[in-house]
């Protein structure tokens, strides 16, 4: 940085308590084990994925006196990510796929990191989930398909590593152990694209990579039936895994095989099994050791799916009793003993269904449909003692023209969920939403005419809820509903505040015990994942991105479209605290 400007916002940042260059005090493993409250070192704040603050000043009493401190526009384009704070700055992602370093005060640019995109790679429609910090450097997976760390004090490049030609969506990254964890998605026949992967974060060196979609004579390999390998296909491309550092594991996820169903996929809809293990690994959780990228468990949510149902999100670790209730699970464990402390594996999943298995063995403890029960579900069965999961045969697509309604189709979407260790219960931005499909074998995709629908006998006034899961008992409460959708990831804070925003430019606070909103703010354009809080000099902030999204945006549009106003795409950040 060698302007006289860059100098002066240097100078303005050190005499605020952000971290000016020759000041900065590098992130290291323990940093990110157990990260200072004011600091979001990571997109869920640390690496169990709970989201959960310990932060208080914002509480229940004085919520609604928040006020907006600083705004900041951004590019537009697709804006799916959240950023990352540490020591005053904020490292964000930017529509376009560049990367700034911001005052986390005030929103003054420190550096802009802008990347020369090859013919046929689209900076606008990047659909990076986040970005990552360890030691001074700052990772970005770039949508060229290079992995890149950038100097935290300079915006200068230090080092790149080709993953892939490029071309394909960058999920989410995480730092553990010194390595930079990255998923990739994968166009349809694929395979070579569909992987997890882990580059050494001194140097980019590429250490291992987890294919996704498991090849003849591996673990799974015959469960694709006669499909040739060179073509399977399922993308990690959802939010980055969680990870566990006394395991040594990763936790992580895959979505919906490619083609979305069976008869263009295998040629038939008998031709792989209904039960798991199916087109493996997707809709599954895969654990994987972080040193050499070796599977050690798997468990599989939705067998071969017929639908695009994707599994692909967050895997949160919680310490528990478990105590599954069947008044509110249908699935439970017969060997699970009422009471017993469990280390856990929670995760609801954007097509349906919440599942609970447990840390170290991915053995199944409980399942409940999610968010309601239906007779259209997509998933209906699960022996209770192995946990197998099975597709719903009433819903496959047998033949040609089939059409269906099944539930639940972009019900979680790309917004996160969020953990309160103080009460154990779980919040959940959900839609009622279904799918109505019909099968086209032409098609590349294999279907013809497909949208999101409010499920049948659903309240319109209803179609996005907030519930509230007891994560002992798996009872879920419904605290707050509306009838505008939204992408806005959950946070919960040891205030007794849940927030979120919505696809109507409405930011809220609620009480996280009642869901009653103690506080409002309408902003510029949909909110968009990120929802974020940290503080700086003991002054705590909360804020949002703004901004447009691509299918996970659209669907919940097209079902509310007569319920709310046209939805105003501006892209920017908002930052609010206390007067």
């Amino acid at each position: 940085m060698r302007t006289r400007h860059a100098l002066a916002i240097l100078l303005a940042l050190s005499a605020l308590g952000a971290a000016p260059a020759g000041n900065f005090i590098p992130v290291t493993d323990a940093t990110l084990a157990h990260p200072d409250p004011a600091d979001w070192l990571m997109v869920s704040r640390t690496y169990d994925e709970q989201r959960f603050s310990p932060l208080d000043q914002i509480n229940r009493g004085n919520a609604g006196q928040l006020r907006l401190a600083w705004a900041r526009g951004l590019p537009n384009g697709t804006q799916e990510s959240t950023p990352i704070v540490y020591r005053g700055v904020m490292y964000l992602f930017a529509p376009g796929a560049s990367i700034q370093a911001v005052d986390a005060t005030n929103g003054d640019l420190i550096w802009d990191y802008k990347r020369q995109y090859p013919r046929g790679v689209s900076g606008t429609a990047a659909r990076e989930q986040s970005l990552a910090i360890w030691q001074d450097m700052i990772y970005f997976a770039a949508p060229d398909g290079f992995m890149v760390a950038i100097d935290a004090r300079t915006g200068k490049q230090r080092w790149e590593s080709k993953l892939d030609n490029g071309g394909q969506q960058a999920g989410g990254i995480l730092v553990a152990d010194g390595k930079v964890i990255s998923n990739r998605t994968c166009e349809q026949a694929k395979r070579e694209n569909c992987f997890i992967a882990a580059n050494d974060a001194r140097d980019g060196k590429l250490l291992w990579k987890f294919y996704t979609t498991a090849a003849p004579g591996e673990l799974g390999g015959d469960t694709w039936g006669n499909m040739p390998v060179g073509q399977r296909a399922a993308g990690p491309w959802g939010q980055a895994g969680s990870y566990d550092p006394q395991r040594k594991t990763l936790y992580w996820s895959v979505a919906n095989p490619n083609p979305y169903t069976r008869l263009t996929r295998q040629g038939a809809a008998d031709a792989v099994s209904i039960s798991a293990p199916a087109d493996l690994f997707s809709n599954s959780t895969v654990a994987l050791d972080v040193n050499t990228g070796k599977l050690a468990w798997y468990y599989q949510e939705l067998p071969g799916d017929d639908w695009d149902a994707d599994h692909n999100h967050e895997r949160i670790l919680i310490h528990t009793r478990v105590t599954p209730d069947p008044k509110f699970v249908r699935w439970i464990n017969p060997a699970i003993k009422p009471g017993s402390e469990h280390d856990i594996v929670l995760t609801t999943a954007e097509g349906g269904g919440m599942f609970a298995v447990e840390q170290a063995t991915g053995q199944f403890l409980w399942s409940r449909p999610f968010p309601f029960d239906d007779p259209n579900i997509n998933m209906n069965f699960i022996d209770v003692k192995s946990g197998i999961t099975r597709a719903n045969p009433d819903k496959l697509f047998r033949k040609d023209g089939d059409h269906i309604i099944g539930c639940y189709h972009n019900t979680r979407a790309i917004m996160q969920t969020a953990y309160d260790p103080q009460n154990n219960s779980l919040y959940v931005p959900v839609h009622d939403q279904c799918l109505s499909m019909t099968a086209d074998v032409e098609s590349p995709t294999g279907w013809g005419p497909r949208e999101g629908i409010l499920r049948p006998g659903a309240d319109p006034a209803k179609y996005m809820n907030i519930g509230k899961i007891n994560v002992e008992t798996g009872e879920m409460k419904v605290i707050y509903s509306q009838a505008a959708g939204t992408n806005g990831s959950a946070l919960v804070t040891a205030g007794g505040l849940v927030f979120f925003g919505d696809l109507n430019r409405r930011f809220r606070a609620l009480d996280a015990d009642s869901g009653k909103v103690l506080w409002e703010q309408v902003v510029g354009g949909m909110v968009m994942t990120s929802t974020i809080t940290y503080a700086v000099n003991g002054k705590q902030y909360v804020m949002i991105f703004t901004g447009q999204g691509q299918s996970l945006t659209t669907g919940p549009l097209r079902v509310t479209g007569k319920l709310m106003a046209p939805p105003v795409t501006s892209s920017g950040i908002y930052a609010f605290a206390l007067p």
